[in-house]
Order: structure tokens, then C-alpha cells, then sequence
């Protein structure tokens, strides 16, 4: 068990797959009641499939398989309103708010409507991360009981790597501005025993790299999943690598960490 979560309320986004799946049953095996977000539809400039109302079903049965409870909503991080409907629907249903996981992004491997990708890059995976910390931000004060917002950052938001397209320039930009956004919320929320950081995974076995898109450009650069260069021997982490390292790092067990830029990256950024 990990320490000190039973009982506590978090607040989700991605909710229906790959990572935020992976967290959400992660703290429900440990007491922790979820509201959580999915957009559930594709974005017309990506070049892969988001998750599906299906998916986000999913996410909610292995919640409950786990013995957990879960507000499951369709929101799209770019809407600040809708997030705040469901943040304070799940507000209302479970009384608290304890823990913020801003995980919803999005990426492009190809280019065609450069300026379109970038936008809604940027959109999705930077301004989304603020929505989601301004929707949660006054509960988690009001409530007066500290707590934990962990933002899901990449790699490349400590090392600049990439290929010189609109949508891997807009992630890496994104991802980076991440870490100065939650420099700033650790800054402000320290006051109240409010922990900010982010996590800085390599590639992990998700829908945002089991797809088409990624397989014909890893193939074009001849080199497969090994493009990954990770200085760890595995070519990609799993979903409940990167679960097993945010829930230790919303447990009490790590109540002095904030301000924190953490890889979880089997050493891709010392490489």
C-alpha cells in the first residue's frame, strides 16, 4: 500500500486509456475515489485515433474491478467550462478533491496543416494543462488539506528531441513549458501544503504510439522502437511504469517533493 491515500479524491484527465487509465486504477487500488475526463473523439489534425466512449467505459469497470469509484465524464481539456461541470459534478459526488493528475496531450507525426497542428498541440497539451490546474486549484485551497498535482510532461520537455515538423516542434514547446507552468504553481501553492511537478516519461505503450502514424515514421528512420534510446535496455515503458512512480509521488511518502521536473525515462535524457 501506498501512503496515506485512502479516503482521497483525484482529478483525472485522459482518463480512457494509456496513462491516465493506468493512474486512475493504480489509486483505486489504494482508497482513492476518481473524477475523470476523456475527450473521446478524435482531433481532425491528428494523425491517430483518440480514445473512445468505450475506452473510457473501460477505465470505469477496471476501477470498480479494483473496488474504486469513479465519476467518468466526456470533456475536452481545451474547454475550460466543460471542465469545470465535471470537476464540480465530481466535487458534489464525493465531497473533496485531493490530488490533480493533468495528463490529457496529443501529438502529430506527420505534417500537413502546419499551423492547425500547432495550435491544437499547443492547445490540448499546454493551455489543457492549465485549464485543468485553474478548475481544481480553488477546491484543492479551500478544502485546507494540502495535496498533490502532478503534470504529465515527456521527455522531451528536458531534452529537445524531435523531427522539424510543426507537431513535434509544438509537443516538445508544450512539454517544456510545462515544467515553467508548474515551477510557478509550486511557487504560489506551497503556502497552502500544495505539492506541484511534473513527470517526464520516455516512450510508453499507449495509443500515442500504437498507431500507424508512429509505426510508418519509426520505419522510415529505420530503426524501429530503438529510436528511442533509452540508456536502460527496454525499449518502452509500460503504462503502470509511469502509475507506479505518480502514485508514490502523491503519496505522503513524497510530502516534502515539489517543484520537481521527475524523469521516469529509463535514462533516455542522460543519453
Amino acid at each position: 500500500m501506498t501512503s496515506g491515500l485512502s479516503g482521497k479524491v483525484a482529478f483525472i484527465t485522459g482518463v480512457a486509456r494509456g496513462q491516465g487509465r493506468a493512474h486512475a486504477v493504480r489509486l483505486a487500488r489504494e482508497g482513492v475515489s476518481i473524477i475523470g475526463v476523456d475527450i473521446c473523439a478524435d482531433i481532425e489534425s491528428m494523425d491517430y485515433s483518440n480514445a473512445s466512449p468505450a475506452d473510457l467505459e473501460e477505465t470505469k469497470k477496471l476501477v470498480e474491478a479494483e473496488g474504486g469509484k469513479i465519476l467518468a465524464r466526456v470533456a475536452d481539456v481545451r474547454d475550460q467550462a466543460a471542465l469545470q461541470a465535471v470537476f464540480e459534478e465530481g466535487l458534489a459526488e464525493f465531497g473533496r478533491v485531493d490530488i490533480v493528475i493533468a495528463n490529457a496531450g496529443i501529438v502529430r507525426f506527420t505534417e500537413v496543416d502546419p499551423v492547425t497542428e500547432w495550435r491544437d498541440i499547443i492547445d490540448t497539451n499546454l493551455t489543457g494543462v492549465w485549464n485543468t490546474c485553474r478548475v481544481a486549484i480553488p477546491a484543492l485551497v479551500e478544502g485546507g488539506r494540502g495535496g498533490s498535482i502532478v503534470i504529465t510532461s515527456s521527455s522531451a520537455g528536458i531534452k529537445g528531441t524531435g523531427s522539424p515538423i510543426a507537431g513535434s516542434q509544438a509537443y516538445t514547446a508544450a512539454k517544456r513549458g510545462l515544467v515553467g507552468l508548474m515551477q510557478v504553481f509550486a511557487n504560489d501553492l506551497a503556502p497552502h501544503d500544495i505539492r506541484v511537478n511534473t513527470i517526464h516519461p520516455t516512450g510508453v505503450n499507449t495509443g500515442m504510439i500504437n498507431n500507424q502514424a508512429f509505426l510508418d515514421v519509426v520505419a522510415a528512420a529505420g530503426a524501429g522502437l530503438s529510436t528511442m534510446q533509452n540508456a536502460l535496455p527496454v525499449q518502452v515503458l509500460q503504462p503502470e511504469d509511469i502509475a507506479e512512480s505518480v502514485a508514490w509521488l502523491v503519496s505522503d511518502a513524497a510530502r516534502y517533493i515539489t517543484g520537481v521536473a521527475l524523469p521516469v525515462d529509463a535514462g533516455f535524457t542522460v543519453r
